[in-house]
């Protein structure tokens, strides 16, 4: 039987879930994830969990942060005033998702904390920080 190798274009059922148990995302009840492992279509620890599974096999695995979304970044971070928040009529709230557009293409910001005069805004994946744990089931191998 042949076992996954970089490169290999695979098909994964996946639970993806916070060290407290919750799940974040998951393929159950849909269809299986595919991608090609090692070709960065997935975090780098997804990647490598992958590798030398079989069809059928199943696998629990722990993702630390470096190898997921990486770390919180302060840097990522921006607080403005609310003046400068200026998306049409629309009334900043906390945890609501935007998108600034820069030359590079658009950034997904989340508002993460609002004062009376301040917004702040963070840039650093909803991910970044945490570590993943993933319940895995390889469906396919192409080869």
């Amino acid at each position: 039987m042949s076992i996954v190798k970089n490169g290999d274009a695979v098909k994964v059922h996946y639970t993806g879930k916070f060290d407290d148990g919750q799940v974040f995302d998951s393929s159950e009840g849909g269809d299986p994830l595919g991608f090609t492992v090692g070709a960065g279509h997935v975090i780098p620890g997804f990647d490598a969990a992958l590798v030398g599974m079989q069809i059928g096999e199943t696998k629990n695995v722990v993702i630390p942060a470096d190898q997921a979304y990486g770390q919180r970044m302060e840097e990522l971070m921006q607080t403005i005033s609310r003046e400068q928040f200026n998306i049409g009529d629309v009334e900043p709230e906390l945890g609501m998702a935007i998108e600034m557009q820069t030359p590079q293409g658009a950034i997904p910001l989340v508002i993460t904390e609002l004062t009376e005069t301040t917004v702040t805004l963070d840039a650093n994946h909803p991910l970044a920080g945490e570590e993943l744990h993933f319940d895995l089931k390889l469906v396919e191998i192409a080869g």
